[in-house]
């Protein structure tokens, strides 16, 4: 199951340097390429707003 993340990102940029396989996109909000996600969960860790959850 892949990670997604929430409108609730403030794009802060700490998530991307924990994600191991480089599947997250900078924008306005950050977002996870699910084909990439390999479900490590080092980017929920990280988050300081809890913007990033598994995939319902």
């Amino acid at each position: 199951m892949a990670y997604i993340i929430s409108e609730d990102c403030i794009a802060c940029g700490t998530c991307v340097g924990e994600c191991p396989v480089e599947a997250i996109s900078e924008g306005d909000i950050y977002v996870i390429d699910a084909e990439a996600c390999t479900d490590c969960g080092s980017c929920v860790e990280v988050c300081p707003v809890d913007a990033i959850a598994p995939v319902a």
